[in-house]
C-alpha cells in the first residue's frame, strides 16, 4: 500500500538533518558537497537523506556539467501548511478563551472582592 503524499512529506520532515537541509536550500540551490559541509556525515549518508527528500517531492536535483545542484521544491510544504491551517480556527478560539481567562484573573487580583467601591462589606460595622 502506497502512503499518501502528506504522510510521505511528514516522514521526510521528521528527521532534523533533512529539515536542516531544507532550511539551507530555502536560501538558494546548493551542491551535495555544500549541503554535506555542516554535518559530521559521509556523502553517501547525505545522499540517502536527499533521496528521501526527493521522493517526498521536497527537493529537485538538476545537472550542470559534473555538478548536481539541489533546489527546494516548496509545493509539498504548501500542502502541509494547508493541512495545519485547518486547525488554526481551533487554536485561535483556544487562545481567545485563554486570553479572556487571564484577563479575568488579572482583574480579580487587581480588584479583590469587596474593594470595588472602597468599602469592604466583609468588615463588621
Amino acid at each position: 500500500m502506497e502512503a499518501d503524499p502528506l504522510s510521505v512529506t511528514f516522514a521526510a520532515l521528521a528527521d532534523p538533518t533533512r529539515r536542516a537541509i531544507l532550511a539551507r536550500l530555502a536560501q538558494g540551490e546548493a551542491t551535495v558537497t555544500e549541503l554535506a559541509a555542516p554535518f559530521d556525515m559521509s556523502l553517501p549518508g547525505i545522499s540517502k537523506h536527499l533521496k528521501v527528500l526527493q521522493r517526498a517531492g521536497l527537493i529537485e536535483q538538476g545537472r550542470q556539467a559534473q555538478w548536481r545542484p539541489c533546489r527546494l521544491a516548496p509545493e509539498p510544504l504548501h500542502n502541509v501548511a494547508d493541512w495545519v491551517g485547518q486547525y488554526r480556527r481551533h487554536w485561535d478560539q483556544s487562545f481567545e478563551r485563554l486570553d479572556t481567562y487571564l484577563r479575568d484573573l488579572q482583574q480579580k487580583q487587581e480588584h479583590p472582592k469587596g474593594d470595588d467601591d472602597g468599602n469592604d462589606s466583609s468588615r463588621p460595622r
